[in-house]
């Protein structure tokens, strides 16, 4: 009887662990503390993977630290001419290492003045494009949420705009406004920042109504509506942050035009004025040496180039980052 007693309970014992064994409470206890990633942890961890766009942001930083501290970095001063020594080539080609990309017509130091006119580049690419958001997204947010007339209202003057060349606007506004006060301003970057601002705002609107159009109908909406939710609180805590992917991928690529435009408008004179240092008008003054001394013009053209190039590597990544169909 005792011998059967002994092999019943060894038939009824449980073939794994116990609950309290460490061994079995270890894979548990791991995923009890594996917290869920958000959709904002996710696209940054797949950011950082794509090595152009990792590129892309450190170039903005060096430019934006370079911008911030050339009244520190720069070797010389803004407009500190020497009549003695214009046109004089690179350091790799006379030795003197004192004006490292050499001087122009009026002996300023030329990288110098680069570093001054990543001031203006940088302040041209984000002042605009950051009004255009808040206008665009405003009339976008109303048109979307609202609806009925006042959607078709909104949208024919966003079509009007739209319908508009920017580019011609831009150069009225700065023909019209350049002698007075308001051109004077820090060598014309008020009126070149005030004309970039007023067009090109449309596009954000469009996204921003079609976005508010698709989200509007949810579930989450609906339901802090059937709870007595106002419609600005609706719109700020629960439209707005569910339409940010797409303004932010939109915004990445709009700075690198603004700062084309900028530098075109610059060159042909309508844009930064002399002696105020702008990397258009630096290609411009640059034109007079274009064989004797073509640094004149690589130089800032190669800082156009790479800024555009470094916001349009960021817009790429973060397109793909934001892109849920991304996640694999």
């Amino acid at each position: 009887m005792a011998q059967q007693t002994a092999i019943i309970g060894t038939l009824s014992r449980p073939a794994t662990a116990p609950a309290s064994s460490p061994v079995a409470a270890q894979p548990l206890a791991g995923l009890r503390s594996t917290k869920p990633r958000s959709l904002w942890s996710d696209a940054w961890r797949r950011l950082v993977r794509n090595r152009m766009a990792v590129i892309g942001i450190g170039v903005i930083v060096f430019f934006w630290l370079v911008a911030l501290a050339a009244p520190f970095v720069a070797p010389h001063g803004l407009n500190e001419q020497h009549h003695e020594i214009t046109f004089r080539g690179p350091a790799w080609a006379t030795g003197n290492w004192s004006y490292v990309l050499g001087t122009d017509g009026v002996g300023r130091d030329e990288l110098s003045r680069l570093m001054w006119g990543a001031r203006i580049s940088m302040i041209v690419g984000l002042v605009p494009v950051t009004i255009h958001l808040l206008i665009g997204g405003l009339v976008g947010m109303t048109a979307g949420f609202r609806g009925g007339r006042t959607d078709n209202l909104l949208m024919r003057v966003v079509d009007v705009f739209f319908a508009f060349p920017d580019l011609l606007l831009v150069i009225i506004m700065s023909v019209a406004l350049r002698e007075t006060w308001l051109g004077q301003q820090w060598g014309g970057l008020l009126v070149m920042v005030l004309a970039l601002s007023i067009v090109g705002w449309e596009g954000t609107g469009r996204i921003v109504r079609g976005q508010v159009l698709s989200v509007k109908e949810r579930e989450y909406v609906e339901a802090a509506r059937a709870i007595g939710v106002s419609n600005t609180r609706i719109m700020l805590r629960h439209i707005s942050p569910n339409i940010l992917a797409p303004l932010i991928v939109g915004v990445a690529f709009a700075v690198p035009r603004i700062i084309f435009a900028e530098a075109g408008l610059s060159f042909i004179g309508l844009g930064i004025r002399p002696p105020t240092a702008s990397w258009g008008n630096m290609i411009q003054d640059g034109m007079a040496s274009l064989y004797s001394n073509s640094i004149l013009i690589a130089a800032p053209a190669i800082c156009v180039a790479l800024v555009m190039l470094a916001y349009t590597f960021l817009g790429d990544g973060l397109r793909d980052a934001l892109d849920p169909r991304m996640k694999q």
